[in-house]
């Protein structure tokens, strides 16, 4: 299978409609849009971001190598940028052999092929991590985060045992957009961030700790019983998903901007 340019559907349309391109050529740009079967391993989803704002990502783990290239070829053929996560150190090597310009981060095992143009400004995001050892989850965030076009601010270990480092970082409170605030132990941070600030506060809780934290789910329960209202809690080591819901409300800002109706 050959890779071809990414389709620009408006573009297209408008081609059509100017009798640049006819009915049959454009089905042909149009043929592996918006699914397209990948041999027998995967359905791609091409129209991800026409509904929802953002391209299809490649979750890395239980996937060979093979796959994961596989996979990120047609998105990027597609596209223009690709993300996966969760990529092995093997898996990332077999990329970069056929994307030499892959930018793959070990801590959060993010990878990146190219640069996505995202059609909303940028936001400012705090990312705050309790500890040295949440960093993969917070970093994880941080990396989708500047995939999508977005600012992360980092503000780690500043974890409840030592109150006054995450005090000297309050001024990012009055200049940030929105926080994403990770957590293992007892998973407290979050609650303590949520009473200091207006901004909206996406928890992610991690799987570490000792063993009646069990693998997540203490601090999982902590965030979702906080005292402080409206923190929005997602699942245990999901950077991704934090990242995900904050460019959520950031498409949404936008577009009430851009349409007040």
């Amino acid at each position: 299978m050959t890779d071809e340019k990414p389709v620009d559907l408006r573009a297209l349309l408008e081609a059509v409609r100017d009798g640049r391109l006819d009915v049959e050529q454009a089905w042909q740009h149009l043929r592996a849009w918006p699914v397209e079967q990948l041999h027998d391993m995967a359905r791609l989803d091409h129209h991800r971001e026409v509904r929802q704002g953002f391209p299809e990502v490649v979750y890395g783990e239980g996937k060979t190598p093979d796959q994961v290239l596989h996979i990120l070829r047609r998105l990027v053929a597609q596209a223009g940028a690709a993300l996966a996560t969760r990529v092995s150190e093997s898996t990332a090597q077999a990329v970069r052999a056929h994307f030499p310009e892959a930018i793959y981060d070990p801590t959060s095992r993010v990878l990146r092929v190219g640069r996505w143009t995202s059609p909303v400004p940028p936001w400012v995001v705090g990312v705050l991590c309790a500890g040295t050892s949440d960093l993969p989850v917070a970093e994880e965030a941080a990396q989708v985060l500047s995939f999508l076009g977005h600012r992360p601010e980092r503000i780690y270990d500043v974890g409840v045992a030592g109150l006054h480092r995450l005090l000297d970082a309050r001024p990012l409170f009055d200049t940030a957009d929105a926080l994403i605030v990770v957590a293992g132990m007892e998973g407290a941070l979050p609650s303590v961030v949520g009473g200091l600030t207006h901004l909206p506060v996406v928890a992610v809780p991690t799987s570490v700790g000792y063993g009646a934290h069990l693998g997540g789910l203490a601090p999982l329960l902590t965030m979702l019983n906080s005292c402080a209202a409206g923190v929005v809690v997602v699942n245990v080591d999901n950077g991704f998903g934090a990242a995900l819901a904050v460019h959520r409300m950031a498409l949404r800002h936008w577009h009430k901007r851009s349409d007040p109706s």
